[in-house]
C-alpha cells in the first residue's frame, strides 16, 4: 500500500492508495513467531511459506500461539490408549481446514513417530474431531501422545470405537496434506 501526503496550508493529510495484489496479502497467514508445530500443505488457499517443492510449493506453518488463536473446542472423553476420562481442547479440524481454505476429499496425516493415516474430510463434519493441543488444561508432551493429536470424541458415539476410526486418531501430528 502506498502512502501519500498532501500539504494544505498548515495541515498535512495522509492517505493510502491500495496496490494491486493487496487482497492476496491480506489472505496470507502470518508467519510463526515460535517453533513450528504443524505444517499443512496440498490443496489449501492460505499459506505463509513458499518451499519451492512439492505440490504447489506453498505451505501453512503454525506455531502453538497460531493454533491457540483459532476458536477452541473442548470435550471430555476416554480413549483406547489412556486411562480414565480427560478434558481435551484444541481447534476443530474443520475449523483449521476452513481457515486455510482447504479443498479436497481427505487429509493425509503424518506423525513424528512415522505413523501415517488418511482421514476423509467428512469425518470432520460428522464428528467434532479436534486437533488436540491440551489434555486437562496442559500442553501434551510427546511421550503422552502430543504435542498435537487428531482426536475423536470417543465417548459421544459408540461407532467411534471401531478399529477404522481408531486408526485415524493420529497422535504426535507434525504434518497434514490436503488432497
Amino acid at each position: 500500500m502506498a502512502v501519500k501526503a498532501l500539504l494544505l496550508g498548515s495541515i498535512m493529510l495522509a492517505f493510502s492508495i491500495p496496490q494491486m495484489g493487496q487482497a492476496e496479502t491480506q489472505s496470507a497467514l502470518a508467519l510463526p513467531d515460535g517453533p513450528v508445530m504443524l505444517k499443512v500443505k496440498g490443496d489449501i488457499a492460505r499459506t505463509n511459506i513458499s518451499t519451492g517443492t512439492g505440490d504447489n510449493g506453498e505451505e501453512a506453518h503454525f506455531d502453538r500461539e497460531m493454533l491457540q488463536s483459532l476458536p477452541q473446542h473442548a470435550f471430555e472423553t476416554g480413549t483406547p490408549w489412556t486411562e480414565g476420562t480427560s478434558h481435551y481442547s484444541g481447534p476443530l479440524m474443520r475449523t483449521l481446514l476452513e481457515h486455510l481454505g482447504a479443498e479436497g476429499e481427505s487429509v493425509h496425516v503424518l506423525a513424528l513417530n512415522g505413523y501415517e493415516a488418511d482421514i476423509p474430510l467428512r469425518d470432520f463434519y460428522d464428528y467434532d474431531v479436534i486437533l488436540t493441543l491440551e489434555r486437562d488444561q496442559k500442553a501434551i508432551p510427546i511421550r503422552e501422545y502430543g504435542p498435537l493429536w487428531v482426536l475423536y470424541p470417543f465417548d459421544q458415539n459408540e461407532e467411534l470405537l471401531s478399529e477404522k476410526i481408531r486408526f485415524r486418531a493420529v497422535w504426535q501430528v507434525m504434518q497434514i496434506n490436503v488432497h
